[in-house]
């Protein structure tokens, strides 16, 4: 049985993982990463070269020689430090399908504190395992002006509807950073 990100329990581990970034087969025989499957390939007259048409539901492993049925993996290195570079840069101002809440407490300082509230907030890192504990950088406490504030963020799909697929991947997940007083929490 593959191990999967937290975020599976949200999700169909029999059908999911191969969508996510990070995610690669390997045989069930023999454990290889060289599972191949056959397609048909047709010529494009536009591109003068084999363009993909259909690709069949068998799967056969290079290494062993089997015909096999994929277990996927996840790298979940490569996950973790792409959902940290994603979750920096929204903190930063610089996200893609991102927004940015702010309670009514926060609101009622000012557009002054809530200046100093992003730039705290954007130069955050201090993280560590106690604050952290998944090393996502998606919590963080700051303290202003002896006023302590929380910000998070959370990962919904495209609509806003419900929690993102796969928070890895920035084209099916939209950002939400939430900046508040430690009190609102």
């Amino acid at each position: 049985m593959p191990t999967f990100p937290r975020i599976a329990s949200r999700t169909s581990p029999s059908t999911c993982p191969k969508y996510w970034l990070g995610a690669y087969p390997t045989c069930g025989t023999c454990g290889s990463d060289a599972v191949v499957r056959d397609a048909w390939a047709s010529w494009s007259l536009l591109t003068r070269d084999w363009a993909l048409k259909s690709v069949f539901d068998s799967f056969a492993c290079d290494a062993c020689g089997e015909q096999t049925t994929p277990v996927w993996k996840i790298d979940e290195v490569f996950r973790l430090k792409r959902i940290v570079r994603l979750n920096d840069a929204v903190r930063h101002g610089q996200g893609d399908n991102a927004s940015i809440v702010i309670t009514a407490g926060l609101r009622e300082k000012g557009q002054d504190y809530l200046a100093k509230v992003v730039e705290s907030v954007a130069a955050y890192d201090s993280f560590t395992k106690d604050n952290d504990p998944y090393g996502e950088h998606d919590f963080g406490s700051v303290t202003l002006q002896g006023e302590k504030l929380f910000w998070k963020i959370d990962y919904f799909d495209l609509a806003l509807s419900a929690h993102s697929p796969d928070k890895a991947n920035p084209a099916v997940t939209h950002r939400v950073l939430t900046l508040m007083l430690a009190s609102e929490y």
